[in-house]
């Protein structure tokens, strides 16, 4: 029997609210910066990437014109993660700040890795668990002192060392994963709110608390905010964590990690040639 992965996000309640974003006027900073900065690094790969297929990003993280094809994959708002993508059809698979909202992330992982050609790229972009620490522990302590309880607010995010584990579980050659933090500051904690509404970023967790937040607590936030997380002109810090994965589908041509004991030098023989004679 299989395990079954939980059920962490309430997609449809996550489309609703990217629609009104999109209709209101979103604020689109934080998946600007990530498509750019996605340009660049593949710029920086000396290949020419013909079928690409950009999954769940919010936009899209490619320009168009540059690809022979690319292919949309929209995310299901049912909570289906199936992405139909025809094994061995793409050359480069990309996703913009769109995989944190994975309930099944070594699923995708797998589902992806199967899509690419042999020598195929995956390269993605997804929020970390810094994400937003400061509005977390505001509101934790805002909640802990007005209503005696605190709320879920996050969900579970895997660290560097997670993804890089699960890139190579899912059968990534040359897995490589970064980290890319932006600090974003703002009057105080209601217009960073306000961006995030734009944004489609607020709280979509099935075990979210569902009763409307009291006034009293949401002031008490922006004060706790304030008090701890801001500079000396008075405008506070908000810290997105942008973490990066890359890895390639395996081909012979790549480089491969040596057998172990096919060295032909020991340590121990390297080591003595610095000693000083």
């Amino acid at each position: 029997m299989t395990d079954v992965p939980p059920i962490l996000f309430d997609r449809r309640l996550l489309a609703a609210r990217l629609s009104r974003a999109r209709a209101s006027g979103p604020e689109s900073f934080l998946l600007d910066r990530v498509t750019e900065e996605m340009d660049d690094r593949l710029h920086a790969v000396l290949r020419d990437f013909k079928r690409v297929a950009d999954v769940w990003t919010p936009g899209a993280a490619l320009p168009p014109g540059r690809f022979a094809s690319i292919t949309h994959v929209a995310l299901d708002a049912s909570g289906d993660e199936a992405l139909g993508l025809a094994p061995g059809a793409f050359d480069l698979v990309v996703s913009a700040l769109a995989l944190q909202f994975a309930n099944d992330l070594p699923g995708v992982l797998a589902q992806i890795r199967r899509a690419l050609k042999p020598d195929g790229l995956l390269l993605a972009a997804l929020t970390g668990g810094d994400t937003l620490t400061e509005l977390r522990q505001a509101f934790a302590a805002a909640e802990a002192e007005i209503e005696g309880g605190v709320s879920p607010r996050v969900a579970p995010a895997a660290d560097l060392r997670d993804i890089g584990a699960l890139l190579q579980r899912a059968g990534f050659a040359l897995p490589v994963t970064d980290v890319d933090r932006v600090v974003v500051r703002y009057d105080h904690a209601f217009a960073l709110m306000q961006d995030l509404r734009r944004m489609g970023a607020t709280n979509v967790l099935i075990e979210r608390r569902k009763a409307p937040l009291r006034r009293t607590t949401l002031t008490r936030m922006a004060e706790i905010y304030a008090d701890r997380f801001s500079d000396p002109d008075g405008r506070i810090r908000a810290t997105f964590e942008i973490i990066w994965l890359s890895g390639w589908s395996p081909h012979e041509s790549q480089q491969q990690p040596l057998k172990p004991g096919s060295a032909k030098a020991s340590l121990e023989e390297a080591v003595k040639g610095l000693m000083p004679k």
